[in-house]
């Protein structure tokens, strides 16, 4: 025992269990140093109870095998709480005022969604690179430029620091942004006003078109029809077209056939959910933006809980923030479980995406996911479909509307209708029932 050196053994356990489960272990145990070993005991100097409580709950059981295996000894963790964490936890830069606008103001770009304000992480590296170079050159190189990712991952935020910078780079530029629900309320106006020239001179005389959620235009014929020949005219002229939507083109199933190959002409990048790092980088950006206080540890509780939404992961800050003007208190990490156990809808503790969902029900009726999104409605398809939604329902924290767009572009009665239905299923079938909570079981196991 006097032969073993504390911080060797930890170091080496340290290192097996990165190899073992990733960044989320690193940033728990970078801030962790082994003092002393005392009677089969390792003492672990530890920033707060928090680290402590989430080392024990996460990884304790698994460093004690690990123990075992490099000394052959049984050896026990206990905790000296004695750092300061503000010095382990990454600083971020302050936000810049936004630059000057266009004199052709076409579209009100947010003025908070700049580039400088847009955390950068490995899950939307290359999609933060594409939109910047975009903004010093378009119509080139990256043209169209089609951005996929789910709900809340910061699609929108993008397009609105690519019209910020354009308008800054180019002042007479003409940016236009607008979602796939106005291009067609506006194309429908047109016809109903008898205006369609307008429509088309507004639209296809651009610099720049940058468009969101474009799987609401899809399937929509007459409108999908006129945004290939807008499509079609900005091209031919060498004006930027970007595009946002909730999958990547091939997933989808419009009209105009042809209109899938023209997405995927230039690049096609996708924002994921962003790493533990990387949202602890988002939550301290908006703190400053905020200009509010919060707790290093609280924030750390914060990020290791919200997970999949960035939207959500923000309003759980705000939600702090309002709690923290009203009371006239700091904030602990115990008064902000209780806060977001409130105002969160479902269990904040094992946020699941509906990716992982619609993956893990796929495989267990030998679908593929474009099946839960397509159209058929074959009973081999449609339960399948039905349960996907349900479990999306109470397994994460989307609103109808938000699932019923992940499926398909479905309406939120579609989804209301599903969860009904397989919660009958469950209520008069023990079998189905013992079959969704190993789904469920599954799906978390996937997820953490």
């Amino acid at each position: 025992m006097n032969n073993l050196d504390p911080k060797t053994l930890w170091s080496q356990a340290v290192d097996k269990l990165r190899a073992e489960i990733g960044e989320d272990a690193d940033l728990w145990l970078r801030p962790v140093e082994a003092v002393r070993l005392d009677d089969q005991v390792l003492f672990l100097k530890v920033p707060n109870k928090f680290f402590s409580d989430g080392i024990k709950d996460r990884f304790q059981k698994r460093l004690v095998f690990i123990f075992k295996d490099l000394t052959g000894l049984d050896i026990g963790i206990d905790y000296e709480v004695c750092l300061d964490l503000k010095k382990r936890l990454p600083v971020s830069d302050p936000i810049p005022d936004p630059g000057p606008q266009s004199e052709f103001p076409l579209s009100s770009f947010n003025p908070r969604y700049t580039f400088a304000s847009f955390v950068v992480g490995k899950s939307n590296r290359l999609a933060f690179a594409t939109a910047e170079a975009i903004s010093k050159n378009p119509g080139t190189q990256y043209n169209p430029f089609f951005l996929y990712g789910g709900v809340g991952l910061g699609k929108t935020h993008l397009l609105h620091a690519i019209g910020n910078a354009l308008r800054q780079n180019f002042p007479r530029s003409r940016v236009l942004y607008t979602t796939a629900e106005e291009f067609v309320n506006d194309y429908i106006n047109s016809i109903h006003h008898r205006k369609t020239d307008d429509f088309r001179a507004k639209y296809r005389n651009l610099d720049c078109m940058l468009i969101d959620d474009i799987q609401f235009l899809i399937a929509k014929e007459q409108s999908e029809q006129e945004f290939f020949h807008t499509f079609n005219s900005l091209f031919d002229s060498r004006k930027q077209i970007i595009i946002t939507s909730d999958r990547v083109p091939k997933e989808m199933t419009p009209h105009e056939r042809r209109l899938i190959s023209r997405l995927e002409w230039g690049l096609v990048a996708d924002i994921t959910p962003p790493d533990l790092e990387t949202r602890i980088a988002i939550l301290r950006k908006k703190s400053e933006l905020e200009q509010f206080y919060v707790p290093d540890d609280v924030i750390l509780f914060v990020a290791s809980t919200v997970k999949s939404n960035i939207r959500l992961l923000e309003g759980s800050l705000i939600k702090l923030k309002s709690f923290a003007a009203l009371t006239g208190t700091s904030l602990s990490v115990d008064e902000a479980k209780d806060i977001l156990k409130a105002y969160l809808p479902h269990d904040v503790s094992s946020p699941v995406q509906i990716e992982t969902i619609q993956r893990l029900v796929s495989h267990k009726y030998s679908l593929d996911v474009k099946d839960l999104k397509g159209q058929q409605r074959t009973a081999s398809i449609a339960l399948p479909r039905q349960l996907a939604m349900y479990l999306a329902s109470v397994m994460t924290d989307l609103s109808s509307t938000d699932i019923g767009r992940a499926f398909g572009g479905r309406d939120h009665t579609t989804v209301l209708h599903a969860r009904k239905k397989i919660q009958k299923m469950l209520d008069d079938d023990p079998f189905f029932l013992e079959l969704v909570n190993k789904l469920q079981s599954d799906i978390k196991s996937v997820e953490n």
